[in-house]
């Protein structure tokens, strides 16, 4: 059942309450992990459905960006905010004049 957690969609980010508790969801594992440890309440219907669309896209009967889109509808529901998350930028260094390089 857990042979495709690492089956990855568009990054999510997710601030919780607490500062401290920010998450980069970036894979069905990292989901099913904040489903169920880190989620503020576990009693809406949008919960209900994310909880079961993951085990559906862990078992391989939903496409891991089809469960990101009920995902997001419990992150909506349960009042968490979201990040966006930018993959594959690095910042570059300014053009420097030769007379001013380091």
């Amino acid at each position: 059942m857990w042979a495709n957690t690492s089956s990855a969609f568009t990054p999510v980010g997710l601030a919780f309450r607490d500062p401290a508790a920010r998450k980069i969801i970036r894979t069905l594992g990292d989901a099913a992990r904040v489903l169920m440890r880190d989620w503020p309440r576990n009693d809406g219907d949008e919960y209900t459905a994310a909880v079961k669309a993951c085990v559906d896209a862990i078992s391989g009967n939903l496409a891991p960006e089809q469960f990101r889109e009920v995902f997001l509808r419990a992150v909506d529901e349960a009042g968490i905010v979201t990040l966006n998350v930018v993959q594959g930028v690095r910042a570059r260094r300014p053009h420097l004049p030769s007379t001013v390089r380091r």
